[in-house]
């Protein structure tokens, strides 16, 4: 009987043992699932993070292109007035160029003459006291 209770003793402390390593078994899985679940967690919250953060930049690329389109809007409109600025200014020069060489000739034929008389034709000083002079071509360049 001896061998018995020997046998009985050594199954209940083998069953003990067994029992321990179930009892850590399920710890060891449940810490594990937890774990899992917490990882499953943060990578969820980093998603949600890049999510918000690829919205907050597409609105950001929104009105960066909006802007950019006003902008060149802008540019092309002005640089259109500039065109016309400069053809404006090109004409407007070529125009006192030709003044100043009728003024030239005046000055140089003793011709009395009044800034009126460019303005007014028949208030020209000498019209009566000279014969016509007659213009080239040359002189009335645009």
């Amino acid at each position: 009987m001896a061998s018995c209770s020997g046998n009985s003793n050594s199954n209940s402390s083998g069953s003990t043992q067994h029992q321990l390593m179930d009892q850590r078994k399920r710890k060891r899985m449940e810490s594990n699932r937890e774990s899992a679940r917490r990882s499953r967690m943060r990578k969820q919250k980093h998603i949600d993070d890049l999510v918000g953060q690829i919205t907050e930049l597409k609105k950001d690329n929104n009105q960066i292109l909006t802007s950019i389109n006003f902008t060149t809007h802008r540019y092309l409109n002005i640089e259109a007035e500039n065109s016309v600025l400069r053809a404006q200014m090109t004409e407007l020069s070529q125009r006192l160029d030709s003044l100043n060489d009728i003024l030239h000739y005046l000055n140089r034929e003793g011709i009395e003459y009044t800034p009126d008389c460019f303005t007014n034709p028949f208030n020209v000083p000498y019209l009566n006291q000279q014969p016509p002079i007659m213009a080239s071509a040359h002189i009335f360049q645009y």
